[in-house]
This record gives C-alpha cells, structure tokens and sequence, in this order.
C-alpha cells in the first residue's frame, strides 16, 4: 500500500517545481501591466458614460453613440488584456486605435462640438493612449529580460 498522507516541509522534490517557479515568475513581472489594462477598464466606462455625465447626448447623439460603443469595447477588451496580459501585446494596438478615436471623434462625428464634449473626449482618449503605451512599454521590457 502506498503511502498517500500530506507532508508539510519543502516542495523542491516535487516533479514540477520548476515549471511553477517559472509561472508564478511570469505573473509577478505581468501583474503592473495588468493593472495597467484595468486603468483602460475605467476609461472605457467613463467614455461609455461620458454623453450623459457631461450632458451632451441630447445635442450630440452620433458622438454619444460613438462614445457608447467604444467606451464599452474599451472595457471589454481591458477586462480581456487584465485577465491574460502576457497575450495582450497585439490587443494594445487596437486599444491605442480607439483612444486616437476618441480624440479625433467630436470633430468627425459630431456637429459644432462644445467646449466640454471635447475637453471630455479629448483628455479620455489621451489617457487610453497613454495607458495603452504604458502597457505595451512594460510587456516590451518583459519580453527583453
């Protein structure tokens, strides 16, 4: 009969010690670029909502549609790269794409857009673009070490 009982003490001896090493190494040096992506997470609710916080959904319905939708792709796709950021290099990309949007979208999209509309698109998108810099930035560095 085997001997099946539960030892407290060292796991070095167990076959996959070093694979878990190695794993639990690679989600300590992804976990600011996770936090990172959460960031992108706020962004996109702030510019999903951003139409009725900053009152101009009723003048500028295209741009609050416009906002809706991305600000909600926004957040889906931070969830996405929060959850499994060493995949998430490609998705930046797409991520720095909607935050040049953002800030392109009040004079394609909407009519004659006021102070507040642009002030309000331009600084969410600014910051999207910035986060998703500052994440391709860290999952560069990581790659090289």
């Amino acid at each position: 009969m085997s001997d099946v009982s539960h030892r407290r003490g060292d796991i070095a001896g167990h076959p996959d010690a070093t694979e878990m090493r190695d794993r639990y190494a690679r989600v300590l040096q992804t976990r600011g670029v996770a936090a990172v992506e959460e960031l992108v997470i706020l962004a996109g609710v702030y510019a999903a909502i951003s139409a009725w916080t900053v009152h101009f959904s009723a003048t500028q319905p295209a741009l609050a549609i416009t906002n809706l939708v991305v600000g909600v792709a926004l957040a889906i796709l931070g969830l996405c790269m929060s959850m499994a950021p060493e995949r998430s290099q490609d998705l930046n990309f797409v991520v720095l794409l909607m935050g040049a949007w953002l800030i392109i979208a009040p004079w394609v999209v909407g009519q004659s857009p006021d102070t507040g509309t642009v002030l309000s698109n331009v600084i969410t998108g600014a910051c999207v673009c910035l986060f998703s810099l500052t994440a391709g930035g860290l999952l560069m560095s990581k790659r090289r070490t």
